[in-house]
C-alpha cells in the first residue's frame, strides 16, 4: 500500500508532496474531506506502534482544549485523532510497510531517501 494522509489546505503538506518522488504512485487522502477511519488509524498504528507519534501537539485545538495540561494515554490520543482531523500529525506517508509521520526535516528526508 502506498498512501498519504494529508491536508490539502496545509502549505507544509503541499510543499512536502511536491518534494516526494513518484507521487503519482500514491493514493492521497485529504483528511478534512475524507476523515481517517478507525481501521485506517489502526493500520498506521500497527506500523508506528504508538498513537502519540501520530498525534499533533502543535494543533490549535490542543492548546484551546487545555490538553497540554493533561496526561494523555494511548486511547486518548486515538480518540482525539478520530474526533478531529487537526490532531493527526501530518502528512502520514505509508509505503512498503513503513510509515513516515509528520513534517520534521529528518522525517521528510528519510521518506524521500526511502522512496527514491
Amino acid at each position: 500500500m502506498r498512501k498519504i494522509y494529508y491536508l490539502k489546505t496545509c502549505d507544509t503538506c503541499k510543499r512536502i508532496l511536491k518534494s516526494l518522488p513518484n507521487l503519482d504512485t500514491f493514493t492521497l487522502q485529504d483528511i478534512k474531506e475524507s476523515p481517517i477511519t478507525v481501521k485506517q488509524l489502526e493500520e498506521i498504528h500497527a506500523l508506528t506502534g504508538s498513537y502519540e507519534v501520530l498525534f499533533s501537539k502543535r494543533a490549535k485545538l490542543y492548546k484551546e482544549m487545555g490538553l497540554k495540561n493533561e496526561t494523555l494515554t494511548e486511547p486518548d490520543f486515538k480518540r482525539y485523532i478520530l474526533e478531529h482531523y487537526t490532531f493527526l500529525n501530518r502528512p502520514v506517508i505509508i509505503a512498503e510497510g513503513k510509515a513516515f509521520v509528520g513534517n520534521s526535516p529528518k522525517v521528510v528526508e528519510s521518506a524521500i531517501a526511502f522512496l527514491s
